[in-house]
């Protein structure tokens, strides 16, 4: 097993959550950090508090993986009297890196609004608002014959996806010619006489934003010094990724049973609803922490409760108006189920890239309201 780096991790993330979808107004990515540094132990928490921090070092992680941002408004000073600076020099001094995954593991397929359907019970989901499609390639290489595995190992973590399925690819066997000029160094044949080699076309699926990447693995990997490829766009659209989602429970419910099986099943200390209590609930919208935003767009689509963190007054009079009901289990409680979720997919992902690794959740972190 190897040991990876940070921008190993980085690489592993921006594949199950694209960096590049967050929010423009968004901070994702390496807050701090060496992007050379080696990682083997690696903490999960929903923010990078300090608690969470201290969790981490004391762990010996040399990674915290946070779902707010570590720094979200740019700092002028990095100052130990000022917290969030003593925070960033804390970090620096026990060589912990910080890397952030917001709102782009919100829109991911398998991120924080799926895993909070899940947990709810809101089954057949869709996504509340589309916010884009994945852009696809076709990456097709050529490779001498007995080394495709070698060369498919190197790339299946940068493509190969289709749906629910990975490690997708296909192959065809074929006859390729070439003439090594002067000062050439041929994997096969001789200088100045044309060969004739048994190879295997390999063709994969991969999103144009991790291209790079791959084609960056299939050098390094293919056993030509200049391995002939092509990477065509295709006119396909990808998966469609987007905010929140909506999606019916097994069986119809009153409002009132309805907010108690969401305080249970999220541990809420305490909940909100807005709507009459034997409103009748089977179609649900839904968006972890702060999703009110998408009120009306619940209301289009047909949805009897919309169920979010950080609702406000005059929200509440408006989903009045509008004949939809609100639950408001709390920004913390509706986010928080990331910190397992995030560990559980790194996990998967550090096995499947044959790199050794712990990942520890820290579940200790505390919603900062208390109710009396």
């Amino acid at each position: 097993m190897k040991i990876a780096k940070v921008s190993d991790l980085v690489g592993i993330i921006n594949r199950f959550a694209p960096f590049a979808h967050a929010e423009e107004w968004d901070n994702v990515g390496l807050q701090v950090g060496d992007p050379a540094a080696p990682v083997s132990r690696i903490a999960v928490a929903l923010d990078g508090e300090r608690a969470a921090v201290e969790f981490a070092i004391a762990q010996g992680c040399s990674l915290l993986l946070t779902h707010h941002p570590f720094i979200f408004s740019p700092l002028k000073k990095i100052s130990l009297a000022d917290p969030a600076g003593s925070l960033v020099a804390l970090a620096l001094r026990h060589d912990l890196a910080v890397i952030s995954l917001h709102t782009n593991y919100d829109v991911a397929a398998g991120g924080m609004n799926d895993l909070l359907a899940e947990r709810l019970g809101v089954v057949r989901c869709g996504h509340l608002r589309t916010a884009g499609w994945d852009e696809l390639a076709k990456l097709v290489v050529y490779v001498p014959t007995g080394h495709e595995e070698t060369l498919l190992e190197a790339l299946f973590p940068h493509c190969g996806v289709v749906g629910n399925y990975r490690d997708c690819s296909f192959r065809t066997a074929g006859t390729g010619t070439f003439r090594p000029l002067e000062g050439a160094q041929p994997f096969i044949g001789e200088v100045g006489k044309r060969e004739a080699a048994q190879e295997s076309r390999l063709e994969l699926l991969v999103r144009r934003d991790s291209a790079a990447a791959a084609v960056a693995a299939l050098h390094k990997a293919h056993p030509y010094e200049e391995p002939a490829y092509d990477l065509v766009p295709l006119m396909n659209r990808g998966a469609a990724r987007g905010l929140g989602r909506i999606g019916y429970l097994e069986r119809e419910t009153t409002l009132e049973q309805f907010a108690r099986e969401v305080a249970e099943r999220l541990g809420c200390g305490s909940l909100r609803y807005a709507g009459a209590p034997d409103r009748r609930v089977r179609k649900v919208a839904l968006c972890g922490g702060s999703g009110m935003s998408l009120l009306r767009e619940a209301h289009r689509q047909g949805a009897d409760v919309i169920v979010t963190g950080d609702a406000k007054y005059h929200e509440a009079r408006s989903a009045e108006e509008l004949g939809i009901a609100i639950v408001d289990a709390g920004h913390f409680a509706t986010e928080s189920l990331m910190v397992e979720g995030v560990a559980e997919v790194m996990r998967r992902e550090l096995s499947a890239g044959g790199y050794a690794g712990e990942v520890i959740p820290w579940t200790d972190g505390q919603d900062p309201f208390r109710s009396i």
